[in-house]
């Protein structure tokens, strides 16, 4: 079977529970705050280390104790970790989170060693593109080095795969013609096209992106499932299993992960998706990020008690 790469982000996450967000100007009282692993990239190789694949983190650490606590998190996940860079001069990336009564998040993310993640580091450690079958990308690390490591990935004829988060104010329109498949959510395709985030906006937010190249396209919609837009194919929208959410941090970042593993398996794109709604559907009824994913024997478990 092949390997699956994460380049990407990793962060120390610093977790408190509120009553509520805060409003701006207001200061409110929170009872302990947790520090746990996260960062977009080293969640979506957690997880799919989790499900059994083959995958191996590209990131950036600083030289402390929070770079420490990923290489633990993620050697215990299974994820192979040869491919982290420590940066001696800088620190871990940091992200700060709230997270509200009803299981919704606010973050604000300080990049640390995330943003000296350098093209010449992609270059330095080609041979992880050239030996994998499937990219994994997102927005944690700079724009330069993701459109670097997408174009290489893409000559080299791999899948890529963009959870095109967090969205910057000007997205590079270079990087659409070497993603095979996007996947933000509603509020990250409406940054993406200036479309709304109802589902008649969506349509036309997707054809936006077909236009640009993108020939597959995976919105993922909460608790509404998923709006799945494959090449030549008709829409299709994947249903989300009903389940009380405490905390839907690092669930886009399993949907991502569980998405590459099926598609490793050659499952379809709407089977794929289908598994990656369950995996989420398991994170958002947990704490934390990288606490918060499933391994395979309890997806395995779940699927054979329906």
């Amino acid at each position: 079977m092949g390997k699956i790469l994460v380049i990407g982000s990793l962060n120390v996450d610093m977790v408190m529970n509120v009553d509520h967000m805060p409003a701006e100007g207001e200061t409110i009282l929170c009872d302990k705050m947790t520090f746990v692993p996260g960062g977009k990239g080293a969640n979506q190789a957690c997880a799919v280390g989790r499900l059994g694949s083959d995958v191996t983190m590209f990131g950036c650490i600083g030289d402390d104790e929070y770079g420490e606590l990923q290489i633990e998190s993620l050697t215990h996940a299974g994820v192979n970790v040869s491919g982290i860079i420590c940066k001696p001069t800088e620190h871990t990336g940091m992200a700060f989170i709230t997270v509200n009564s009803k299981g919704n998040n606010s973050i604000v993310v300080v990049p640390g060693a995330n943003a000296t993640f350098s093209p010449e580091d992609i270059d330095a450690h080609r041979e992880l593109i050239e030996t994998c079958e499937i990219v994994i990308l997102q927005l944690e690390i700079p724009l330069q080095t993701v459109c670097y490591a997408a174009k290489l990935a893409k000559s080299l004829e791999k899948t890529v795969i963009l959870d095109p988060a967090p969205v910057p104010s000007t997205f590079p329109e270079e990087l659409y013609q070497y993603i095979d498949i996007i996947k933000p959510n509603e509020t990250e395709m409406a940054r993406l096209t200036g479309e709304g985030c109802e589902l008649e906006s969506i349509r036309k937010a997707v054809g936006q992106l077909e236009n640009k190249g993108v020939q597959n396209i995976l919105v993922t919609l909460g608790e509404q499932g998923a709006y799945l837009k494959e090449k030549d194919k008709s829409v299709v929208l994947i249903p989300s299993r009903k389940v009380k959410a405490v905390d839907t941090t690092a669930a886009g970042d399993a949907f991502t992960a569980a998405l590459a593993v099926m598609l490793l398996e050659k499952k379809s794109l709407t089977e794929a998706a289908e598994f990656a709604s369950l995996v989420s559907s398991i994170v958002v009824t947990r704490h934390g990020a990288q606490s918060s994913i499933p391994t395979i024997q309890e997806i395995k478990t779940l699927e054979d008690t329906k």
